[in-house]
């Protein structure tokens, strides 16, 4: 029964991802639209972190009061209503109202859908158990956008009204198939919510674990200027339209899945966290540099490609990284490292837009310059303390 509610679950957020995938690359053709720019693209995304940095903390608690399957209703309410509204839109304002609506309410999704596979798992499982939320989000963003690019042929709010349909169905699917899996009484008397803590994660950047922590915002921060603003720029530079940047997003999140699914952990294994992240910092530099010189579809996705191959490094081996340097409790770990990734989501799409607006190579010049001196900081710093010539085994460093 544990197995086939898990499944129930899993087949949930596939469709639901999917319906969010649908949207991602249709996204930038509507807002032009509207007569938006690159900062509105920009303000739409990270508005919508900013939502799921403050609000996620208060459905995952709630969510210990009242059981998992309220939020998981709620959360598939607001991404729907969220996609109609966007489908509907005549004005800026409008997108805006849809984003901060969706980022509001469809952040209850992902927190209730961890606390219930691990309401169904053994502390043995959990891992394995969050893994396949992993996966199966990870599913969704692959199938979506290139369904999304597809329908945007008909009329550019049709992937939106599909969308909000996805949602619709898994409304339906979670509401008379999946049964509650936290028993009232493991349910708590009150809500404790803890925000983040900007002076707590200050303390911390300058604490063993302050390398991880950085190189975790570095990696999102990075991830997310090329995918906060590249549908505004495929479609000024190359003149692409919603098909080319769908297919462009399923193979970001093909690559992106293979990376952290299969590459990262033989990797870290043979070389060590550190050294993965170093050299990880270059390549990524190296990915901005073949996006700016793609000239083509084809080249642009082979560029796309190895970016986001080794962006997607830099993540799990920062988060291993924390895991074994901190000197505190592991949730207490992972939830720093969670903020640092939340104000990656924030600043990366702002930054981009921003820049944008005065040159539409300015996110990816900018992206190569960070993680350029990044290398170089880092890579001195692991000659220092020895870690970059010394071999490692099993993934130890010196």
């Amino acid at each position: 029964m544990k197995t086939k509610n898990l499944f129930i679950l899993l087949i949930s957020l596939v469709v639901v991802m999917i319906g969010y995938g649908i949207a991602m690359p249709v996204l930038p053709f509507f807002l032009e639209s509207l007569g938006g720019r690159g900062i509105h693209y920009g303000l739409l995304i990270a508005s919508y972190g900013v939502m799921q940095l403050f609000f996620a903390p208060i459905w995952g608690s709630l969510s210990d009061k009242i059981g998992r399957k309220p939020l998981l209703l709620l959360g598939l309410t607001g991404m729907g209503i969220a996609m109609v509204i966007i489908a509907l839109a005549t004005e800026l304002w409008m997108l805006y109202g849809a984003q901060i609506l969706n980022g509001i309410l469809s952040s209850a999704t992902l927190p209730a859908a961890q606390a219930y596979a691990g309401d169904f798992s053994t502390p043995e499982q959990r891992g394995g158990a969050m893994g396949k939320v992993g996966g199966a989000i990870g599913l969704g963003l692959i199938l979506g956008p290139g369904l999304g690019g597809f329908l945007a042929a008909q009329t550019i709010s049709t992937p939106f009204f599909v969308a909000a349909g996805f949602c619709l169905v898994t409304f339906f699917m979670v509401l008379l198939v999946l049964p509650e899996s936290l028993s009232r009484e493991e349910r708590t008397k009150t809500i404790e919510v803890r925000f983040l803590q900007v002076t707590g994660l200050w303390k911390s950047l300058f604490s063993p674990i302050g390398f991880g922590l950085s190189m975790a915002f570095v990696a999102i921060f990075g991830q997310t200027i090329f995918s906060g603003i590249y549908g505004l720029y495929a479609l000024n530079r190359f003149g692409s339209g919603p098909e080319e940047v769908g297919a462009i997003m399923m193979g970001m999140a093909f690559m992106y899945a293979l990376a952290q699914g299969i590459i990262v952990g033989p990797l870290t294994r043979r070389f060590g966290e550190k050294k993965v992240i170093i050299f990880g910092l270059l390549g990524n530099a190296f990915g901005f540099m073949l996006i700016l010189l793609a000239q083509s579809f084809i080249s642009a996705l082979l560029a796309m490609s190895f970016f986001i191959l080794l962006n997607a490094l830099l993540k799990p081996a920062a988060l291993a990284e924390i895991s074994k340097k901190t000197s505190v409790k592991q949730g207490r770990a992972m939830g720093m490292a969670e903020a640092s990734m939340s104000l990656g989501r924030i600043f990366g799409p702002l930054w981009a837009g921003a820049v944008f607006d005065f040159n539409m190579f300015l996110p990816f010049i900018s992206g190569i310059i960070l993680f350029v001196v990044l290398f170089g900081v880092s890579f001195q710093k692991g000659v220092k303390d020895g870690v970059v010539f010394q071999p490692s085994l099993s993934g130890e460093e010196g």
